[in-house]
């Protein structure tokens, strides 16, 4: 039998511990020290540069109303997008399962919060008393950290006004009696 594969495993093992023992040695020999404040400051009061950068700061952009967009909206490109974006955490069936996120039926119209024995974040919880209107539903859809802050949904949005009108849409035809567009 060929040690091959021996002297290949000694070879990465020892380039390893080189390699480990060169930053060892190399953080003996050098002690980098973070200054308190910068030592080069060209010409502008740090102080004064603080408060124009924060004004400087881009607002959160505008979503636009969805309203317009429901009656040309897609159920069917929405129901695609859903088990695309949502389907991982969600079910979408009447007496369907919570997952990582609540069953999805009859979500249009109902309470924030409204799925029993479901472990909400406080920030829904909160909202338990305001419904699931179409523009609720599009604000959190396309950026849910940015519409309930504190949610816990790790979910960054969807930036396309359609596809959130498709998926509306989508929602909306999940329910025994649908909400009616506005």
């Amino acid at each position: 039998m060929s040690l091959e594969f021996n002297k290949i495993a000694a070879a990465v093992l020892t380039a390893g511990v080189a390699f480990m023992g060169a930053g060892i040695v190399a953080e003996v020999l050098i002690h980098p020290k973070r200054l308190a404040e910068p030592a080069i400051s060209l010409g502008r009061d740090p102080a004064a540069a603080a408060p124009a950068a924060a004004a400087a700061a881009p607002a959160a952009p505008a979503i636009e109303p969805i309203g317009p967009l429901l009656a040309a909206a897609n159920a069917e490109n929405g129901a695609a997008a859903a088990r695309r974006s949502c389907g991982a955490c969600h079910s979408f069936n009447e007496g369907g399962r919570n997952g990582v996120g609540p069953n999805l039926w009859g979500i249009v119209g109902a309470n924030h919060a409204r799925a029993e024995g479901f472990n909400y974040s406080a920030a829904n919880r909160a909202l338990a008393d305001k419904p699931w209107d179409f523009e609720a539903l599009n604000q959190f859809i396309a950026a849910p950290a940015r519409a309930m802050p504190g949610t816990r949904m790790a979910f960054a949005g969807i930036a396309n006004t359609q596809q959130r009108a498709d998926i509306i849409v989508y929602l909306r035809s999940l329910s025994s009696s649908p909400v009616p567009l506005p």
